[in-house]
């Protein structure tokens, strides 16, 4: 028996190199051609500005350029230093174009893994155009929307992961989406990814093995320790999975529907969380009849504010069609903040909040904020917070939307309500759907191993599910991909990236 461990330890490390090694040659073999015939060419800067740069990249890069630059020093970009700058002119035979600077990389040292060229001219659309006419015209092809970062995926310049970062990160436009974007471009997503998927390899190979000594009644897998190893993948997988909640708010911003009856004072807090006059604000009852959207940044925590038509018994056509629209809104934020009045009086405000409890699915976060306290002269803000019947995941603050007091305190309980623990401790935190899904179907399968162990299944049948969880965690990674997962991911880029 020992002889079989000793020898199964030997084995088991081949099939994982084995195993390895036909994932990266399928993935090459399926992509190489088309890396090495085309040289592609795209503007990488929008509109026009004061410069403007034009991106080459493939085999051809350099034997396409140097038909259109003519550098200063009279010296050919082909024999130049890679990481260097040089100045001239881009030239339509005799005609110049334009003064430019080109900025010379050498393969695999580049964003592609490619030779590539940027070629820095001035920002007018002609200039562009231009350009670009003279490298098709001598061989380059148009790029295809992030058919650049396409390929230094498939150079091995980073992961699929990494790759769709980089489009979370052009597309970031709070500190906290930035964030999550850098955090997984710079890789820390994938060593999560990669860590997993190598324990689980190691296991795989040896219960592979016992498949082949099945009449030998061998047991090169301990069990104890199979259990021990997939009940802890799983923890850290689940984990993962939990955190796209936070991940997807932070990304896309935090939703917050603003409810409560017609004239408590909705537009007026949406015109000063938003410090601008967005909504028309009116004493006339019904005059929010649809939902009024916008963002504002919160220590760099994205917020979407959706401001509601009021709730209320009418028999307006219209205005029911925006308060059917309010219940909507409810069932897509992730915060719902019931406005109501001060003068209202505990007992009004304690049936308010258990009416609106009814709408608030659970998960939700219900903020109570307690408006016109420069109006009220009944119960002391002291009183009135001490009468207040509030649950679980209830929170309550008091204002004057009009006057603007308590919009800072309010602004700090929004900033609690999101959970940036695991951002701030740089923790993985995932905001891609491809990646939860991928996340959700590995836990699936992980729950299928723990089972089938408990339940003493055979090898054959452990051996599946476990290379299910192996297939879900190579999707994320790109390990395992095919041309339609790619063109999804791809499709959706700018441009010249």
């Amino acid at each position: 028996m020992n002889y079989y461990n000793h020898w199964a330890q030997l084995k088991a490390l081949e099939v994982l190199e084995v195993l390895k090694a036909l994932q990266l040659k399928s993935l090459f073999s399926t992509f190489a051609p088309m890396i090495l015939e085309s040289t592609i060419c795209a503007v990488a800067t929008p509109g026009n500005g004061a410069l403007s740069i034009i991106r080459v990249s493939g085999p051809e890069t350099f034997s396409i350029v140097e038909k259109v630059f003519f550098a200063s020093s009279e010296k050919k970009l082909s024999k130049q230093l890679p990481n260097t700058i040089h100045f001239g002119h881009v030239k339509e035979q005799e005609d110049v174009i334009d003064e430019v600077l080109t900025s010379i990389f050498r393969a695999p040292h580049s964003y592609t893994g490619e030779d590539s060229i940027e070629i820095s001219c001035h920002g007018s659309v002609y200039i562009q155009q231009k350009i670009m006419e003279l490298l098709i015209e001598n061989g380059a092809e148009p790029a295809k929307p992030g058919e650049f970062t396409q390929r230094a995926f498939l150079n091995g310049k980073m992961d699929l992961s990494q790759a769709e970062a980089v489009a979370d990160l052009i597309a970031s436009e709070s500190k906290a989406s930035h964030a999550v974007a850098m955090q997984q471009m710079r890789g820390g997503f994938s060593l999560k990814i990669k860590e997993l998927r190598d324990r689980l390899l190691h296991f795989i190979s040896l219960v592979e093995l016992e498949l082949d000594f099945s009449e030998e009644d061998v047991e090169f897998a301990d069990r104890k320790q199979l259990t021990a190893l997939v009940t802890d993948v799983k923890s850290l997988v689940d984990n993962l999975k939990d955190s796209f909640q936070l991940g997807n708010v932070l990304k896309s911003g935090v939703p917050v529907a603003i409810v409560g009856r017609p004239n408590v004072g909705k537009s007026t807090l949406l015109n000063a969380l938003l410090n601008e006059e967005r909504a028309i604000v009116s004493e006339i009852e019904g005059t929010t009849r649809d939902s009024i959207e916008d963002t504002v940044s919160i220590e760099g925590v994205t917020f979407r504010f959706i401001d509601t038509a009021g709730l209320r018994e009418t028999a307006d056509t219209i205005e029911n069609l925006g308060i059917r629209r309010t219940y909507q809104k409810i069932e897509q934020s992730s915060i719902v903040m019931l406005l109501v009045e001060a003068g209202d009086g505990a007992a009004l405000i304690n049936k308010s909040l258990t009416a609106i409890r009814k709408q608030v699915q659970t998960g939700k976060k219900l903020l109570l904020v307690i408006n016109k306290s420069d109006l009220s002269s009944t119960e002391k803000p002291g009183e009135l917070m001490g009468s207040l019947k509030l649950e679980d995941n209830e929170n309550a603050v008091i204002i004057s939307a009009d006057k603007q007091t308590g919009i800072s305190e309010l602004a700090s309980l929004l900033l609690e309500q999101v959970n940036l623990g695991s951002l701030r401790n740089q923790d993985v935190v995932i905001s891609n759907i491809r990646h939860f899904n991928a996340l959700k179907g590995a836990s699936e399968s992980l729950e299928r191993v723990l089972s089938g162990l408990s339940d003493s299944i055979p090898q054959d049948l452990l051996a599946q599910d476990i290379r299910g969880t192996l297939h879900y965690l190579g999707e994320i990674t790109g390990e395992v991909t095919t041309d339609e997962i790619l063109g999804n991911i791809f499709k959706n880029f700018c441009i010249g990236k």
